[in-house]
Order: structure tokens, then C-alpha cells, then sequence
């Protein structure tokens, strides 16, 4: 048997090529060998040239005649005219012109009328359902898959975030741990016959670092990280959110062990019947209750952790947070002083400090603040400095990002009258001295007359040196004689009131309110909360939760009565120290005209005698625990 040739397939290709060029050559010979043949005269000269008889053949179409020469004529053999109507042509013979007709071409208005409309009408349709397939998840199929998880997915080394780049959290690090743990060693837990929880559910304040834990979780364990929030499951079309759920945990089984982080949850975890005029066919209640249906369908030995967060876990529902799915809860808080320190040192990295930026300091002036608000804090003392082209951050740029973030951004283009100067003047230094004259009562920090934010006129900033979490009945009434201060020294001095002290006026007696009606302050009143807790909103009232208790109109009498007498209390001591001291409350209104700021130095210089007056009485007073 011969061996089969062993033919090159690029040797085929190229004879084919030779073939098809060869045919190609032979066609446009033969289309130019007839186009050189025929000539293309006039109507008239074809007629002259069928009445001289030189015309053996004529060929009719609808728009041209054609003739076959006897004979040919300068190597031409045919003849070809376009036709002319008869009566037409009969009128032009007599005066002896040539005479011929032209035909216009109907492929542009072809192309106008058919074509591109028919393009402009398939552009705006590949358009659309191309924008509508990317935002759905992208290829061909996207468009039609809305059931599709939107869910990001993070491997381990797109999270970029371990715990080493969390701080100020060292309860929530050391729970979340266990989690890191069983998904690298999952067999270690069933040795015991335990089992990890589930759902690990991440309650806090906003910009505590609740997703940052969460990606930290990922990147630690080094596991795939379905990140996606609450409201991306809920959708205009019923049974797409039960749809994306199941299709978010397919996919996270297939990758287990693996991470699905809900931020959110309260979107889409909210209580069920809160609406009962929609009954069950709500699309949000379809998609709790898939979620609910595929935390009761999973093994969590495969390595499947689910984590959560949200910021209202008063508002979700119940059979959410039962044993078996969100098994523990992990709360998220406000750091304190030394997790505020921790957390500047993480953000303070990327920035370059000058050696009296001390950031113990910085964590002393920043009571209350979380963990996004630090964040952003340092972002803009290094926007201080670069705005001064400094070429390190100061101390004093994290004091006025601090004030910036406080108070709001100065608008020195607001200009007072010297007459609205004044009583803005001694309103705010009626404040800071009520505050200094007060034992026990928060530090003045800075006292200004400059216009910050929308309608603040002038401010004095407060900031508690130590984190608070008890407050008596002594330090309220303080705060209400601090607010009030500021009121009692434009009544003092000025001998009226003015609408300058609304925001203070409204806080008092919001303090005042909650002495009597949460705190149970009031002797009169007894030791009876006539407020429920806030998390008692209306929307859980009609979860079946705590209605706002009724009460009676001489309670409702009795505890407006009490709110009153409080904030006159705080009203009357105000009055009292700011008489006792008016001749400092004149001088530092004087100076604060003249310089508009004064700092905490120059407070402390003007206000030496008052303020050892004030540690005096403090030191008399008797210790309470």
C-alpha cells in the first residue's frame, strides 16, 4: 500500500488563491471586452443611424433600445440609446437637434427611504439591549439573565485587607478570628462535635468598620468573598430577589469554603407584615424568606460562612436572628481613646507628620468619633497642609480639620452688622463661661464669632477629654446651663433676646424631656419611664412591638411642667454665673471682637481666677460613685 501523500494545507490555500484569481481575471476581461464594444449615443443619432440603414438588429427594454451594427464601426459593434416617447420624438425631429434622454438612478432615494431607516432603526436597538446586557451581568445572555447574583466576587488577593488594617476594634477582631480559623481547619471544630455558627451578624454605627472587618475576615482566611448589598436583591419584577438569592448561594457552594457578606441587611431583612395592606406577595418578603429558606438548606461543615451588617438590627426580623442562622452577633462600636489612637496611627501612614502632631492628642479631641470620621479627619489635615503648602501636617491642622468636621466650613463672606456682632460676641462667650465657671463640665476648646456652616453665627467647641458612658443628674443639669449661657448673657448684657440661641433653646429642652420622660429624674414624676425606647419606632408598632404608652393629661401636664422648671432651673444658674462674673464676660466679648477666635490659651489667660474657683468647688465637693 503506498504511503499517503503528505500534502502542505498552506500549498492547498495557495493554489486556490491561483484558481480564484485566474477566475476573477477571466470575468472582468470579459464584462470590459463587452463594455468596449457597445457605445452609448444619443436617441436622435440612433434614429439617424436605423433611418441609414446601418442597424441589422434593435433590442427593446424598458428604459433603453439597443442596435447590432451591420458592420463595425471604429471597432464598436452595438449601439445603445435610452428611449424617448414616441410623440416626444417626432416634436424634436423636426428641428433637427440631437435630442437624448437620461435616466436617473433610484438607488440613493432606495437607500434614503428603505435602508437607512432601517439601519438607524437596528443601531438604536443593538444600543439598548447592549447597555441593558451589561448592566445585567454582561455577554450575550445577560439580558435575559435578571435572576442573576450581582454579588462581587473578591479573591483572596483582591480584598487587600487583613486585621493588621483594622483597628480600634479588638473585641469584634478577636470573635471574627474563630470564624478565620474553622475555614482553615474546618475538621478541627467536628472533632468536639461542635459547629461554627452560620451567620456571624456585624451591628454597629455606621462608618464603625463593619465592612472592613468583613473583607478582613476574606483575606485572612484567604477564601472567595461574595460581597453584595441588601438592596441589590430587590428589584420592580416579583421573584427576582428570591432569584438572585439562589443563584448567590449556588455559586458559593461551588467555591466553598467561601465567604457571602450582606451589607445591609436591614434592606432587605426588615420585619415582615410592617405593611399588612400588602400582604405576603410583597417582593421584599419573597426574598427574606428565600434567604431564610437557604440559611436553613446549607451544611456550614462545607465551609460556608455567612456575615451581615447593618446599623438598625431593631428593625429585622425576627426569625432572622433565631439559633441556626444569625447565630451570634458581633457589635461594632465607637472606639474609645485608645482604639481612636490606633486607628489615626493605621490612617496617619499615609501622611507625613510633623513631630508636635501627636496623635494621643488628637484621640483626646475626638470623643464620639468613629472610625470613617477619623478616616476622613486625617484626609483633611493633610488637605489643611497642602492648602498652606506646608511640607508636613501639624498639630494645628488636625484642630481645624476637627473644627471643620464640628462646626462646619467658615463663611467669612457672611458679614454682620456691628450690632449682630456684638450680641453673637457675648452669646458665645456667654457659653464658654458657664462652661468654665461649672466644675465637672467639659473643656472649652475654642470660642469664635466667625459663621460656619449653614446657620451657625459663631460657635464654642466643647471636647470631653475622657469617653463618657454614665451621665448624673448633676452633669445634665450642666449641660442645659451651658446651652442656656449663651441666651442668659444676650439677656444680661443686651436686655433681650435674640433668635441667635433657637438650636441651644431646643436642645435643652430635649435634654430637659428625656431627664423626666426616660431617666426617671424628676422627684415629683417617680421612678417611671413615660417614653418608650427609641428603637420603639411606629413601623415596629405595627409589628406588634411596645405602642407609645398614653397618658394622661395630668401626667402630660405634670411632666411639662417638670421639663419647664428644669430648663429655668438651667436658665436661672446661667444668669447667676454670669452676673457674678460679668466683668470677665465683658472683657473676653471685647477681645473675641477684636481677634474673633480665641483659643484655649487665650481662654485659660482670661478666665485663670474663674476657673481656680471652679476647681475649688469641685475639690469641696463630696465624692459620689
Amino acid at each position: 500500500m503506498p504511503a499517503p501523500l503528505n500534502i502542505d494545507r498552506r500549498q492547498t490555500w495557495n493554489v486556490g488563491y491561483w484558481i480564484f484569481a485566474l477566475l476573477l481575471l477571466m470575468l472582468v476581461q470579459g464584462v470590459w471586452q463587452g463594455a468596449s464594444r457597445v457605445e452609448a449615443v444619443p436617441y436622435s443619432a440612433f434614429e439617424q443611424a436605423l433611418a441609414e440603414g446601418r442597424i441589422a438588429e434593435v433590442t427593446i427594454s424598458d428604459q433603453s433600445i439597443s442596435g447590432k451594427l451591420k458592420a463595425p464601426e471604429q471597432g464598436k459593434t452595438t449601439l445603445v440609446a435610452t428611449r424617448v416617447e414616441p410623440d416626444l420624438a417626432a416634436r424634436l425631429e423636426k428641428y433637427g437637434v440631437p435630442y437624448a434622454r437620461t435616466v436617473e438612478s433610484p438607488l440613493l432615494r432606495d437607500l434614503l427611504s428603505w435602508v437607512v431607516p432601517g439601519l438607524v432603526f437596528f443601531g438604536l436597538w443593538y444600543f439598548v439591549i447592549r447597555r441593558m446586557t451589561e448592566r445585567s451581568g454582561g455577554g450575550l445572555g445577560g439580558f435575559m439573565a435578571i435572576g442573576k447574583s450581582r454579588a462581587k466576587v473578591y479573591v483572596e488577593t483582591d480584598t487587600g485587607v487583613t486585621f493588621a488594617d483594622v483597628a480600634g476594634v479588638d473585641e469584634a477582631k478577636e470573635d471574627l478570628k474563630e470564624v478565620v480559623d474553622f475555614l482553615k481547619h474546618p475538621q478541627e471544630y467536628g472533632r468536639l462535635g461542635a459547629h461554627i455558627p452560620k451567620g456571624v451578624l456585624l451591628v454597629g454605627p455606621p462608618g464603625t468598620g463593619k465592612t472592613l472587618l468583613a473583607k478582613a475576615v476574606a483575606g485572612e482566611a484567604g477564601v472567595p468573598f461574595f460581597s453584595i448589598s441588601g438592596s441589590e436583591f430587590v428589584e420592580m419584577f416579583v421573584g427576582v430577589g428570591a432569584a438572585r438569592v439562589r443563584d448567590l448561594f449556588e455559586q458559593a457552594r461551588l467555591k466553598a469554603p467561601a465567604i457571602i457578606f450582606i451589607d445591609e441587611l436591614d434592606a432587605l431583612g426588615r420585619a415582615r407584615g410592617a405593611f399588612p395592606g400588602l400582604g405576603g406577595h410583597d417582593e421584599k418578603e419573597q426574598t427574606l424568606n428565600q434567604l431564610l429558606v437557604e440559611m436553613d438548606g446549607f451544611d456550614a461543615s462545607v465551609g460556608l460562612i455567612i456575615l451581615a451588617a447593618t446599623n438598625r438590627p431593631e428593625i429585622l426580623d425576627t426569625a432572622l436572628l433565631r439559633a441556626g442562622r444569625f447565630d451570634r452577633q458581633v457589635l461594632v462600636d465607637r472606639p474609645d481613646r485608645k482604639g481612636r489612637l490606633d486607628i489615626l496611627k493605621v490612617h496617619a501612614r499615609k501622611v507625613k507628620l510633623a513631630a508636635d502632631a501627636k496623635l494621643d492628642e488628637v484621640a483626646g479631641i475626638t470623643a464620639g468619633f468613629s472610625g470613617a470620621d477619623l478616616a476622613n479627619l486625617v484626609n483633611e489635615a493633610a488637605i489643611t497642609a497642602t492648602r498652606r503648602h506646608a511640607a508636613e501636617v501639624t498639630l494645628a491642622d488636625f484642630t481645624v480639620a476637627v473644627e471643620r468636621i464640628v462646626a462646619g466650613l467658615e463663611r467669612r463672606s457672611r458679614v454682620l452688622n456691628p450690632q449682630e456682632r456684638r450680641a453673637v460676641a457675648f452669646h458665645e462667650m456667654g457659653h464658654a463661661l458657664v462652661a468654665l465657671a461649672q466644675p465637672g463640665s467639659d473643656p472649652v476648646h475654642k470660642v469664635s464669632i466667625i459663621p460656619r456652616g449653614i446657620g451657625a453665627l459663631g460657635y464654642t467647641i466643647q471636647r470631653p477629654t475622657e469617653d463618657r458612658y454614665l451621665m448624673t443628674r448633676a452633669e445634665m443639669e450642666r449641660k442645659i446651663a451651658v446651652l442656656l449661657g449663651g441666651r442668659a448673657a444676650e439677656m444680661l448684657v443686651l436686655g433681650e433676646l435674640s433668635t441667635g440661641a433657637a438650636d441651644d433653646l431646643a436642645r435643652a429642652t430635649d435634654i430637659a424631656r428625656e431627664m423626666v420622660t426616660r431617666y426617671g429624674m424628676d422627684e415629683g414624676l417617680g421612678h417611671v419611664a413615660y417614653e418608650p425606647p427609641r428603637s420603639a419606632t411606629p413601623e415596629l408598632a405595627l409589628l406588634g412591638g411596645s405602642p407609645p404608652r398614653t397618658l394622661s393629661e395630668e401626667t402630660m401636664k405634670r411632666i411639662d411642667a417638670a421639663v419647664a422648671g428644669l430648663v429655668a432651673a438651667g436658665f436661672a444658674t446661667a444668669t447667676s454665673l454670669l452676673t457674678k462674673h460679668r466683668a470677665v464676660l465683658e472683657q473676653g466679648a471685647a477681645r473675641l471682637l477684636d481677634h474673633e477666635t480665641l483659643a484655649e490659651d487665650d481662654l485659660r489667660e482670661l478666665t485663670a481666677a474663674l476657673r481656680a474657683a471652679a476647681d475649688q468647688a469641685a475639690a469641696e465637693r463630696p465624692t459620689t460613685v
